[in-house]
């Protein structure tokens, strides 16, 4: 038996002073009515209403249950109705997540705008390099590199991350610049401990049949971390060659502290994915930051200032 459903029924019957009359309004029919009461009546060990061919009146037991369910019932709307202000209205906290060098180079200079549009929601941004469970750590969105793993979650896609191999003037200066993937294995290479394969480098060009060459290179060198900050400033540094994301080298691609090398050769990039807990009931929130992620990574997205 669904209590909140008879209690609610019985609340009719009292109201209305007819099982008829109550069927009706509950859209349902005069035996499911009867029914429920009956099941009320059993569970709670009491006559609740009083049947006569006139129709039904209610107990003194009855009366004083029926004082209590429309009581009930008043919590139950009051509760139903800050769940669905909550869902339905861009406020409270928002709660996101995404990878250290994400959120500070791209996401947290973007999100003032977003912040400027939506005064009210409080957010909090949380950087960090390892996968999190949403639903254990409160979070309602995050932003995830490459193909999605669990099926449950739910997803927008937002666009592509695009990797390039980077070397310094001066370390090519001294040690030569490859012209071959092949070639990458005489050469000191600063390893990102977390995607791309490790120290496996993987290599793809395209030909005019349509089919494309592939090339894994095995590499070794001075320098292993998960931190591409770190990745980055040794490359500048002249320790190494770094495969990188384009949005963490851009900016010292554009002023000449690394160069693009293998330009023919590409290297796999990611996909980028918001998630949230849930594909469905997706709050109000969510649903509005998602979208606007979405237009936050078209075509050369790295190259444009948020």
């Amino acid at each position: 038996m669904d209590k909140l459903a008879a209690m609610h029924t019985f609340i009719r019957v009292v109201e209305l002073g007819s099982f008829s009359k109550a069927a009706t309004d509950l859209g349902v029919g005069q035996p499911s009515v009867t029914k429920q009461i009956a099941q009320l009546e059993k569970h709670l060990g009491s006559r609740l209403l009083h049947r006569t061919t006139q129709g039904v009146s209610v107990t003194e037991v009855g009366a004083l249950y029926a004082e209590h369910c429309r009581r009930i019932a008043h919590e139950v709307e009051e509760a139903d109705h800050v769940a669905l202000q909550a869902h339905s209205q861009m406020q409270g906290q928002l709660r996101i997540s995404t990878s250290v060098a994400f959120g500070r180079r791209v996401l947290a200079p973007r999100l003032l705008d977003f912040i400027r549009q939506h005064p009210q929601l409080q957010i909090d941004l949380s950087c960090e390099d390892r996968h999190i469970n949403l639903l254990e750590q409160g979070v309602d969105v995050a932003i995830r590199m490459g193909r999605l793993a669990d099926s449950t979650l739910g997803s927008r896609y937002l666009g592509s991350n695009p990797w390039v191999l980077v070397g310094a003037g001066s370390y090519l200066k001294a040690r030569g610049t490859p012209k071959t993937p092949d070639e990458l294995r005489g050469h000191a290479a600063l390893i990102y401990s977390t995607v791309q394969g490790d120290a496996r480098w993987t290599f793809t060009r395209p030909q005019r049949s349509g089919d494309a060459q592939r090339r894994e290179v095995l590499v070794h060198g001075p320098l292993r971390s998960n931190n591409l900050s770190a990745l980055l400033t040794a490359a500048r540094g002249g320790l190494g060659l770094a495969v990188l994301p384009l949005y963490v080298a851009h900016d010292s691609i554009r002023n000449g502290s690394v160069q693009v090398l293998l330009k023919d050769w590409l290297l796999p990039a990611q996909e980028m994915h918001a998630v949230y807990p849930s594909p469905r009931l997706v709050p109000t929130k969510v649903q509005l930051f998602v979208s606007w992620l979405q237009g936050q990574f078209g075509e050369a997205w790295w190259t444009r200032a948020p």
